[in-house]
């Protein structure tokens, strides 16, 4: 698709007033937060928002109070036909502008079950995350006013809470680097952008997905906003607005649920009798919060109000067990545990040949020789080693001083919840079982001092 360049038809006089709606913003906000010396990625997709970010970047690094080492990251998702055509758009826009650029090619599940758009945003931020190994501290995305005040719409439509309706954060923390995605034109409108774009005569690449009206945002954007704004003007700012009064008020919950979360779970994981103890809309912030910190989606409200009716029958340790997305909340022991949900053991029998690492229920097994410790090699040589999930019935003697035991009195005794325990592998050595994750060796194939010894641990 050829790229699409700013009409020279503009005002220039308002194009360079507007262009100032832009950049004290965006210099306000990046130096209240840059270090000297820190490094910052724009994502950039090759539509107008994230060209007028690169550029207004580039353009101002070096007047900013703060040293900035500017790159940029395009994420080829390979959903449309032109996606090669935008990766060489970026390409030549960076080298123009002497940006490095890095190419991230990823594959969309079109199955997965979350959804096209999900699955894409997922993969991104993903992209995102990795940005931190190269060093980068932070990421910087282009959206502005008229894209907060969509999302916001949006997700009230959807019936979202008070998170949802606070719509997109300037600046939230992401991923397991510590790199900072950053929204620094939040609070710019569109006609800025434009106006940027016209006195720089920028050239930018239109997704043609945009102007379709299956999807919601579309239509909000192109059917529902230009109503909203002819017949309510400045709704977009009063959106934001809005936006900002909600996630004011999300804080001072997360804030409450934090102090809750103090009370009801002084041994680390929340304890149900406190649970039930605090009033329901208390409960249901307390229990959201905790499956945020654990990563889940925030979950809808009937999902948090038969969790909470669960944990509250006498029953809950037997039956308690609610999933929301990728996560599960269970019972266990009088507290409340949020699990992510794992791969289950293989169907078939794994065979150990000698492999210093082999894949297990979305863990590692791992198999070190060391001297007088794990099993002994010399006893695992009687017989052909497999590794294969629970089946019933097993029987293990930890100690040989006390007689071979149910594998269920030992998970027990081990406080292994009942979830993870059919994930656990057994090593079989012929038809002996010699060792089992997370509960250790059998007492006869335990090795001696001095002896070779293969020493099996199973990391999730």
């Amino acid at each position: 698709m050829a790229a699409r360049k700013s009409s020279r038809s503009a005002d220039r006089s308002l194009a360079g007033d507007l262009s100032h709606e832009l950049s004290r913003p965006l210099a306000a906000f990046l130096e209240t937060r840059l270090a000297p010396g820190d490094r910052l990625c724009v994502a950039l997709s090759g539509g107008r928002d994230s060209v007028v970010l690169l550029h207004a970047l580039r353009q101002w690094s070096d007047q900013l109070a703060v040293a900035l080492e500017l790159s940029a990251l395009h994420v080829h998702h390979g959903l449309s036909a032109n996606a090669d055509a935008w990766a060489d758009f970026c390409t030549h826009l960076c080298r123009d502008l002497n940006v490095p650029l890095t190419l991230r090619q990823v594959q969309v599940p079109r199955d997965s079950g979350e959804g096209l758009e999900a699955a894409a945003r997922r993969l991104r931020h993903a992209a995102f995350a990795e940005c931190g190994a190269q060093g980068i501290q932070w990421v910087a995305l282009a959206h502005h006013r008229d894209d907060q005040a969509e999302t916001v719409l949006l997700n009230l439509l959807r019936g979202a809470g008070v998170d949802g309706a606070g719509g997109m954060l300037a600046e939230r923390p992401h991923g397991m680097f510590g790199v900072r995605l950053i929204r620094p034109l939040l609070d710019v409108p569109s006609t800025a952008l434009a106006a940027y774009a016209a006195a720089h005569e920028l050239a930018w690449i239109d997704d043609e997905s945009n102007t379709d009206l299956q999807f919601r945002r579309n239509y909000l954007r192109h059917e529902i906003m230009p109503r909203l704004a002819a017949r309510f003007p400045g709704s977009d700012a009063a959106l934001a607005r809005a936006a900002a009064h909600f996630t004011e008020g999300a804080g001072l919950l997360a804030d409450l649920a934090a102090a809750d979360r103090l009370a009801s779970a002084p041994g680390g994981r929340i304890e149900i009798a406190h649970l039930n103890a605090l009033p329901p809309a208390r409960a249901r912030n307390l229990l959201r919060h905790e499956l945020q910190r654990a990563g889940s989606a925030a979950p809808d409200t009937r999902w948090i109000d038969e969790a909470l009716r669960q944990l509250a029958s006498e029953r809950a340790e037997a039956v308690t067990c609610v999933s929301v997305g990728q996560h599960q909340l269970h019972a266990y022991r009088g507290e409340v545990h949020v699990v992510h949900v794992q791969p289950p053991a293989p169907a078939t029998p794994v065979l150990w040949r000698g492999e210093p690492a082999l894949p297990w229920a979305g863990g590692v097994l791992r198999f070190t020789e060391q001297t007088g410790a794990g099993l002994s090699r010399a006893r695992l040589a009687g017989g052909e080693l497999r590794i294969v999930g629970r089946s019933g019935g097993e029987r293990l003697q930890p100690d040989a001083r006390r007689p071979r035991r149910t594998l269920k009195n030992l998970l027990q005794e081990s406080a292994i919840p009942p979830w993870e325990r059919e994930r656990l592998p057994f090593l079989w050595c012929g038809d002996e079982l010699a060792w089992i994750g997370a509960l250790g060796a059998d007492c006869r194939y335990r090795c001696a001092p001095g002896e070779p010894g293969l020493v099996v641990e199973w990391e999730l």
